[in-house]
């Protein structure tokens, strides 16, 4: 192993052997204190940054491969760790608002009774999201996926006495599960049908789908768009690096990885154009009827990514890796800077006599009283998304679950 090899190495792992390390020590009924799991924090994702941009500089893709973690007849598991020109800026990206956020987080949650579980969680998801971004087959990508995911749910529940947060990560929890069947899937049928080179036609239309449908759960794009706001229920630090920043993008990163199988598929391609065009115009409208402001930036956020899975449905994968860094690290301080951002809003609007000017009264004009309203009423119920899901694919399989467990039941 050579010495961008280590590095890589390092910049994966770390995150998980400090959370490895916490979480043996809470087990054994020891909790470090705020200044040293707040030091340990800022030592590894700044050295993990220093790695990077150490390998960034001596230039040149970097593999590390582990062998095979397990090998069942023609199928095997690699554990292969790649940082190339896809991998690097994600790598890159994660290390740095991670440490951004933990930073920030050391003096937002000073005392706050779960510092500890939010430090552990924050080492899981980054740990989670650079396995994810440095894999070198869809099989350890889909792991790291799951990391992310699971640590997203618990973040969001992250006040756990009150009700709201644990249902609404419960909610969460079941659009990722059902999404997340697509990711699970494709990654079946590609080792059935040979890898990305040997798809083509209706393969790659089947896969491209698959993906799209794990991406759009992950990414919160339409028709799943509704579990973003619910999400809102946890700490600001997580919101801006999950919804701000990396986990939102992580279905993007996804479709990037997958172009190849898209390159050969038109529908799956034009599909992925109209989920982010639909994406883009739900996401500004549902935005501007928001009543609160982090709300408000999970849906700016959301039709960001909608633009970008249109860049990438049209194969500019440049412009959307160089529009997802940009979109990250702006959101990430818009989200970490709310809470002063309303209290700057609230001084301006004293200074200005109690009057700011309201912006889109241009597009209000070009529609008539009675479309706005209706706009309005649409946009403020978020799209009436959850009620589509309801009762179009949640209601439809709780009825078969109740009926399959009946026919358990039969003659017990």
């Amino acid at each position: 192993m050579d010495y961008s090899q280590a590095l890589l190495v390092y910049v994966v792992m770390a995150p998980g052997a400090v959370f490895g390390g916490m979480a043996l020590a809470w087990l054994a009924g020891w909790t470090p204190v705020e200044r040293v799991i707040s030091r340990i924090t800022g030592v590894v994702f700044a050295s993990s940054v220093v790695a990077l941009a150490v390998m960034v500089w001596r230039r040149g893709a970097v593999t590390v491969t582990f062998g095979n973690w397990f090998t069942v007849g023609a199928y095997h598991f690699p554990l292969v760790l790649v940082a190339d020109g896809l991998s690097l800026p994600f790598l890159g990206m994660t290390v740095l608002l991670a440490g951004l956020i933990g930073r920030f987080s050391s003096t937002y949650l000073h005392r706050e009774p779960g510092f500890a579980r939010f430090f552990l969680l924050l080492h899981l998801f980054a740990f989670g999201s650079l396995v994810a971004f440095a894999a070198g087959s869809f099989d350890l990508l889909a792991a790291g996926w799951e990391l992310v995911g699971i640590t997203s749910v618990l973040l969001i529940g992250f006040f756990q006495l009150r009700t709201s947060p644990v249902e609404n990560a419960v909610r969460v929890f079941a659009v990722y599960r059902a999404c997340d069947i697509g990711l699970l899937v494709a990654v079946f049928a590609m080792h059935n049908w040979g890898g990305l080179p040997a798809l083509a036609g209706g393969r790659a239309t089947t896969v491209g789908l698959l993906l799209l449908l794990a991406a759009a759960g992950k990414a919160a794009q339409v028709p799943f768009s509704g579990w973003l706001p619910r999400a809102m229920e946890g700490p600001t630090p997580s919101s801006a690096i999950f919804y701000g920043a990396i986990s939102i993008h992580a279905g993007a990163y996804l479709l990037l990885r997958a172009q190849p199988v898209l390159a050969h598929s038109g529908l799956a391609r034009a599909l992925v154009i109209a989920t982010g065009v639909a994406t883009a115009i739900h996401g500004t409208m549902a935005g501007r009827a928001s009543a609160d402001a982090k709300t408000s930036l999970a849906y700016a956020s959301l039709t960001q990514v909608g633009v970008v899975f249109v860049e990438i449905g049209l194969g500019w994968t440049t412009v959307a890796t160089v529009h997802i860094l940009g979109h990250a690290m702006v959101r990430t301080l818009q989200f970490l800077r709310a809470p002063s951002m309303l209290h700057d809003y609230h001084k301006m609007h004293s200074a200005m006599g109690g009057e700011v000017a309201p912006t889109g009264k241009h597009l209000e004009a070009m529609f008539p009283e009675r479309a706005r309203l209706w706009l309005y009423r649409w946009s403020l119920d978020r799209g009436n998304l959850d009620t589509i899901l309801d009762r179009f694919a949640i209601g439809p399989l709780m009825g078969i679950s109740r009926g399959l467990g009946r026919v358990d039941g039969v003659g017990r």
